[in-house]
């Protein structure tokens, strides 16, 4: 497994350079098949860790498999070690799974749904493309937070390029500057973390950590998990650093469903999972994650209700479902929260490639209003889209109900609190998705003649990542079914038991009955079953002719809570005041008024000089007589003070 784990990493690595370095040569053809044939390399050699991860597992009676593959010394002090170093466990195989697989499929949907770009473009998006994915993939394969954190600057890098791809509008290089920046905001939060576990501990490997973590005290590891929320917070667009991933609409649909999906977002979770056992030893930092989460579902949720945008309704659904993850994560899920995580990438790549499906029939256009009865013209993706709608509402048995109805359980047992408000987000994401999905696909069609002439279904390049995404957010749960359906039949908690061993030890577990459990997944699915209904009801016969000017709360929901001006206001405002004090008085006035004034003076003193230079023989003599005088004088002071300090010591 040694031998081959480094070519995980590095088909991507090498996607990127032969197409960015050969832009200007290679055809569109030939960019397409290097860029989604790399990930799709790099998805087969996945395929193979992940069965010897799961075979050893399967021999070592639930035992961890930790096999570390060390390349090099990264950084070598005295003091410490930091190797250029992969863990491959069960864990991370998964990971590998979803960003490899999923990843794949969008390269492949990439390729004609970007054919309309110009060929050195065209290799400038895959170039791109398959740095995101090696960087993701360096995230969760390395062994230490070192390796993550360099993975996890990689895709903050990468979102940049992504969402500014289109760079010649500004609008977009600011929502790309806007993800850069939100995103630093959260990584200075990780560094400080990994800095603080060097200085305590002398190392950042994961192993040595977890095993050395006797050593912290309660506050270093509240501490230290804090700091890592922070970092989780901007990468994962919780509350209050969440307004950068909305923005990130700007970019290719693609890019959406790669950012929201399989990759970026899901790093925090990721981070979080790995760390378990220092979260679990700090109740204070998983119940400010549970907290935050929450709210973050909530808030995004209510925002989703009234969007117009269909890339901006999938945009704020993802925040809310990411809130359920940390949910799971703050209450020790941890099994649950990764389950999300898997479901929510099928489903949610799923709705962001039929959406651009949708916009790429409609000629750009993503205001749903000016759509509906698409199911006419665009068959595959209106049945694919209405299973991911299904299933992120959680509905069963599609995947969404499984991996949802594990967080809210775990909710339930920690605090029966969470779990109402989580049923409440979850009615709301019930109502906003199936309100997404009528206008777009039923009742009359509402844009212009020229777009309905228009309106067909999408290449099979794109079609096709759409079935195979469909078919996961269907059967996709059924690796984590649970014990109320069948004992032992969860193979996911099973598998990752060994990663979560000393949590769940830890942790002080409250199990439901199974009586309860089917009550409360019962009651659940008939409130979403009605709200669905409702939502159907409501706009089926929707006529934007009829559209009144939202007042009111409609219109706060709609302004997204005035959240983004409120972020104007308190903090780019002022800042943008400073930089003008800086730019138009500090530097101006002070800087370069110094270093102008000083060159004025020695303009105005060589002019000065310039009269002593008078071409009179008799100035010039008298110029010399005077100065041997005055050399005279200072040389005699100097032999007269001598002698005087000579006498006196």
């Amino acid at each position: 497994m040694s031998k081959i784990a480094f070519l995980v990493p590095l088909f991507p690595l090498l996607g990127f350079l032969i197409n960015g370095l050969g832009r200007q040569r290679l055809s569109k053809s030939a960019v397409g098949l290097i860029g989604s044939g790399m990930i799709f390399l790099s998805f087969l050699t996945s395929c193979f860790l992940f069965g010897h991860v799961y075979g050893a597992a399967a021999n070592s009676s639930g035992a961890p498999i930790n096999s570390v593959v060390t390349l090099f010394n990264f950084i070598q002090t005295e003091a410490f070690t930091i190797p250029f170093a992969f863990q491959i466990d069960q864990l991370s195989v998964l990971f590998l799974l979803i960003i490899t697989g999923i990843g794949f499929l969008i390269h492949l949907y990439s390729s004609a749904y970007m054919k309309d770009e110009a060929p050195h473009h065209f290799a400038r998006y895959f170039a791109y493309l398959n740095l995101f994915v090696f960087s993701m993939l360096l995230l969760v394969m390395g062994s230490n937070y070192v390796i993550m954190f360099i993975g996890w600057e990689g895709v903050g890098l990468c979102s940049y390029l992504l969402i500014g791809y289109w760079f010649k509008n500004g609008d977009y290089n600011y929502a790309a500057k806007k993800a850069f920046i939100m995103n630093r905001i959260g990584d200075l939060g990780f560094l400080l973390a990994v800095f603080w576990l060097i200085f305590k501990l002398g190392t950042v490997n994961y192993t040595d950590v977890f095993a050395g973590v006797a050593q912290l005290s309660a506050f270093d590891i509240t501490a230290i998990t804090t700091l890592l929320f922070v970092g989780a917070m901007g990468k994962s667009a919780q509350i209050p650093l969440y307004t950068w991933l909305p923005d990130a609409m700007a970019g290719p649909t693609p890019v959406s469903a790669l950012i929201h999906a399989a990759t970026m977002v899901t790093a925090g979770i990721y981070m979080i999972a790995r760390s378990n056992i220092l979260f679990t030893m700090a109740p204070a930092t998983q119940t400010l994650v549970a907290v935050i989460g929450l709210a973050t579902a909530i808030f995004a949720a209510t925002i989703a209700l009234k969007q117009n945008d269909i890339k901006k309704v999938l945009a704020y659904s993802t925040v809310s479902q990411l809130g359920y993850m940390f949910l799971g994560l703050g209450v020790g899920a941890y099994t649950g929260a990764v389950f999300h995580v898997m479901t929510h990438a099928f489903f949610k790549a799923l709705l962001f490639l039929g959406a651009g499906s949708v916009i790429h029939a409609m000629h750009h256009e993503q205001d749903i209003r000016k759509m509906g009865n698409l199911k006419k013209y665009m068959p595959i993706t209106h049945i694919t889209f209405l299973l991911a709608c299904l299933a992120i509402a959680g509905i069963p048995p599609f995947s969404g109900f499984f991996s949802k109805d594990e967080i809210l359980v775990a909710a339930y047992s920690s605090n029966p609190l969470f779990y109402y408000i989580g049923v409440g987000g979850a009615l709301m994401t019930a109502f906003y998705m199936f309100r997404l999905y009528t206008l777009t696909f039923l009742g009359n069609f509402r844009g212009t003649h020229e777009q309905e002439h228009h309106l067909h279904e999408s290449p099979s390049a794109m079609t096709i990542p759409l079935i195979v995404l469909a078919v996961l957010s269907v059967v996709g749960g059924f690796i984590g079914i649970p014990a109320v359906f069948a004992e032992n039949q969860h193979w996911l908690q099973n598998f990752l038991a060994p990663i979560f061993a000393e949590s769940t030890k830890l942790a002080d577990a409250h199990h439901l009955s199974h009586s309860q459990e089917y009550i409360m997944m019962g009651v659940v699915t008939l409130l979403i079953v009605l709200v669905i209904a409702f939502a159907v009801k409501s706009f089926r016969n929707y006529n934007n002719a009829n559209e009144t000017e939202p007042t009111g709360l409609s219109k706060v929901l709609l302004n997204k809570w005035y959240v983004d001006e409120l972020y104007n206001t308190i903090v780019v405002n002022p800042l943008n005041a400073l930089g003008g004090v800086l730019k138009n008085v500090v530097e101006k006035s002070g800087i370069d008024g110094a270093v102008n004034g000083v060159g004025k003076l020695v303009a105005y003193s060589s002019r000065q000089l310039r009269l002593i230079q008078s071409g009179q023989v008799a100035s010039y003599l008298l110029i010399m007589i005077l100065s041997m005088v005055v050399f005279f004088i200072v040389w005699f002071n100097d032999i007269t003070i001598m002698r005087f300090l000579g006498k006196i010591f």
